[in-house]
């Protein structure tokens, strides 16, 4: 994936949380610090989401298992939730929760577009 689609995507999403009244910043160059930063950080209503997003062509999306831990680590700090924010083209946005994700090595993990499709949320579910 480019890094222009992918900061696409982030935007996309980040629109679309201020859309629905929530709250939204986006960490703008997240991935090149040192610090654990995930891509999204959303509230509303006192519940604060943290998101890593991952957006492509295919039916995959892989995550280091590192980038993983960050976002946990965020988001415990933060007292917040850690989520995986997988954009699939013309399929739309499906999120799981960042602990709940499938290891496909030592050092990945894999989002599949059937298994979040079946089990994870989509936008409207995961800001109800």
């Amino acid at each position: 994936m480019s890094k222009i689609k992918g900061i696409r995507s982030e935007r996309e999403l980040f629109h679309k949380f201020w859309s629905n009244g929530w709250a939204c910043l986006r960490t703008a160059g997240s991935g090149s610090t040192s610090f654990p930063a995930p891509d999204l950080i959303a509230g509303k209503g006192g519940r604060l989401l943290v998101i890593e997003c991952k957006s492509g062509a295919g039916n995959y999306r892989y995550l280091d298992k590192k980038e993983v831990e960050e976002l946990c680590f965020f988001a415990d700090a933060f007292g917040a939730e850690a989520w995986i924010g997988a954009r699939f083209d013309r399929v739309g946005w499906f999120f799981v929760p960042a602990r709940e994700l499938t290891q496909s090595g030592p050092n990945n993990f894999v989002v599949h577009l059937k298994h979040v499709s079946e089990k994870g949320k989509k936008f409207e579910d995961l800001t109800a």
